[in-house]
């Protein structure tokens, strides 16, 4: 009887001709190259900022925030759609103190739009051999087709986008605002559907302390890869932008409720 499977691609393999492969990571344990990462958080409350900051810190070659070094100079690639390039994100980027030249964004042209599983992203990766790729917000590379926002609806987009990042070995973030429900638990607080956390490796929520508006705190909500990490503070300056605070205990219900980090501060000082 022949197979069902005779007119179809179609071969075992087993396990034990896979070769073993440790993760590389841009900033252990919240940030994998090769893999995808969702960075959330109400607007305003520092998500780009601290990403922007991140990108500048590997167009230079600095140590990230856990003192870990980068390395030589690495090429980003930073897809806004929110904020003018001349007048918002360059000027931060600057004052960052990001080499501007190793920071690149794709020019689509008038009247034509990138989706979030455009071929062009990869393209653009390759092109500019870019170890970082970060698209902000998620909302607006979706677009207003309603089957998006269902379950399924953005599978075949993150597959795309997950082939690009592993093949190239590039961290690709996307940044994405909260939904407005309340009581619901952080991992589904995302805006669009569970695609977009179950897609990605890491989940990181950025919010404010309630008592200090400069205190911003990252916090992990989803980590496959490696033991979940510890929140992780750092503070708005007008002048200077983002400087890192350090890790702390602090948790995304926290964030969500609007808790308080300054005693905790007070109580380590002592």
């Amino acid at each position: 009887m022949p197979s069902k499977y005779e007119n179809e691609h179609y071969k075992l393999n087993y396990y034990n001709t896979i070769e073993e492969k440790d993760v590389h990571w841009l900033w252990y344990p919240y940030i994998p190259y090769g893999k995808i990462t969702v960075v959330q958080g109400d607007p305003g409350e520092g998500k780009t900022t601290m990403m922007l900051k991140i990108a500048a810190m590997m167009s230079t070659g600095l140590n990230i925030p856990d003192g870990n070094e980068s390395g030589e100079p690495l090429n980003v690639i930073y897809q806004g759609a929110e904020d003018g390039r001349s007048d918002t994100i360059k000027p931060r980027l600057v004052r960052s103190g990001a080499d501007c030249s190793r920071i690149a964004f794709i020019n689509t042209g008038k009247g034509r739009v990138l989706r979030l599983g455009d071929e062009r992203f990869s393209q653009a990766i390759s092109e500019c051999k870019a170890r970082l790729l970060i698209i902000d917000p998620l909302q607006a590379f979706i677009g207003a087709d309603p089957e998006a926002l269902r379950p399924g609806g953005l599978r075949n987009a993150f597959a795309v986008l997950s082939k690009a990042a592993e093949k190239n070995d590039c961290a690709v973030v996307l940044i994405g605002h909260l939904n407005k429900g309340s009581g619901s638990k952080s991992i589904y607080r995302g805006l669009g559907s569970i695609d977009v956390a179950a897609s990605a490796r890491s989940v990181l929520m950025v919010g404010r302390d309630k008592d200090d508006s400069n205190t911003r705190i990252m916090v992990p909500v989803k980590s496959s890869l490696a033991p979940e990490g510890r929140a992780y503070a750092f503070t708005l300056n007008e002048e200077k932008g983002v400087q890192w605070e350090g890790p702390c205990d602090y948790s995304a219900e926290e964030i969500l409720s609007g808790s308080s980090l300054i005693n905790r501060k007070l109580d380590r000082a002592k």
